[in-house]
C-alpha cells in the first residue's frame, strides 16, 4: 500500500524526515518508547524502525524505494530524492542500534523494477549497511519478487523469537505479529490544532508499523480498515517526533 501525503502536518513530516536524513548523528538525544508486543521487548524509534534489544533486530517497513523513479516510468514527475533520503535514515537508524540483523518489512521497492534498476551508488549504499550483519527482505504487494542483485535474502515470512514478520496483517487473532503495509497515523489536537503524525500502533499482541519512507504517506487509525487487528481498548498510537516518540491511547485521540 502507498498513500500520498493526505494533510499538511504529513508534509510537513516529509520535509522533516528529509532534514534529518542529511542531519549529524544527534548524540543519543533521542527519546524512544519502551513497549513489549506478545512479550519481547521492544524500542519504538524517532525515525520509524522498531529495534528488539534481545536478538538485535531492527525492524522498517514500507520504504518504498525507487518510487520517483516508478512515478516518472509513468510520466508522473516526483522530487527525485526519495531514494537517498530514506537510505540515510536508514543509516542514521543503524547506526544509531547496530543491529545483528535488519528485516525490512516489505515494499521495500515501489514496484518490481525498483531493485533491478536502482543506480550503482544507492546499491554501494545497502551494500555498506548491510555489511557484517544479515539481512531479510520480505516480499510486500509492490515487490512479491523480493530484491534483485543486493545483499541479504527474501522472504514471504520470518519468525524470530515467538514474533512473526509478514508484509500484510492478517484479520483475527494474531499473536506477535509484526507488520506494516496499513502505513498507519494518528491525530492528535494540541492548543486548538489537529496534529497527525505517522506512528506505531500496537495492542500489545501485535503491531503495525508506520512507513519508513520519505514518500509515504498515511492512514488515520480511526479508519475501518483497523478494525480487524486491534484491541482498541489497549489500542497505544506511538506518534513519530522530531527526537522523540510521543504515546497516546486510541481512546485519547482525535476520532
Amino acid at each position: 500500500m502507498t498513500r500520498q501525503p493526505a494533510a499538511e502536518d504529513d508534509e510537513i513530516t516529509v520535509l522533516t524526515r528529509i532534514a534529518m536524513a542529511n542531519a549529524p548523528a544527534s548524540g543519543g538525544q533521542e527519546t524512544y518508547a519502551e513497549i513489549s508486543v506478545a512479550g519481547v521487548a521492544a524500542l519504538c524509534d524517532p525515525l520509524g524502525a522498531l529495534y528488539l534489544p534481545g536478538p538485535r533486530v531492527l525492524v522498517v517497513s514500507d520504504l518504498h524505494l525507487e518510487k520517483g523513479a516508478a512515478y516518472a516510468r509513468r510520466g508522473q514527475m516526483l522530487p527525485p530524492y526519495d531514494t537517498l533520503a530514506t537510505l540515510k535514515l536508514l543509516e542514521l537508524v543503524i547506526a544509531r542500534h547496530d543491529p545483528r540483523l535488519v528485516v525490512s518489512l516489505g515494499d521495500s521497492f515501489h514496484d518490481r523494477r525498483g531493485s533491478a534498476e536502482m543506480a550503482e551508488p544507492f546499491r554501494a549504499m545497502i551494500g555498506t549497511l548491510a555489511r557484517g550483519r544479515e539481512w531479510i527482505w520480505i516480499s510486500g504487494n509492490h515487490d512479491p519478487d523480493g530484491a534483485v542483485n543486493l545483499p541479504g535474502q527474501s522472504a514471504d515470512v520470518l519468525h524470530v523469537d515467538g514474533l512473526v514478520f509478514r508484509h500484510e496483517p492478517v484479520a483475527g487473532s494474531a499473536v506477535g505479529e509484526i507488520a506494516g503495509h496499513l502505513h498507519p497515523a494518528a491525530t492528535v489536537r494540541r492548543r486548538e490544532k489537529s496534529v497527525r503524525r505517522p506512528c506505531f500502533a500496537t495492542d500489545g499482541t501485535r503491531m503495525v508499523m508506520p512507513a519508513f519512507g520519505v514518500l509515504t504517506g498515511g492512514m488515520d487509525l480511526s479508519h475501518r480498515i483497523f478494525q480487524p487487528y486491534f484491541d482498541r481498548a489497549s489500542l497505544i498510537a506511538h506518534l513519530l517526533g522530531k527526537d522523540r516518540v510521543y504515546s497516546v491511547r486510541y481512546s485519547n485521540l482525535r476520532g
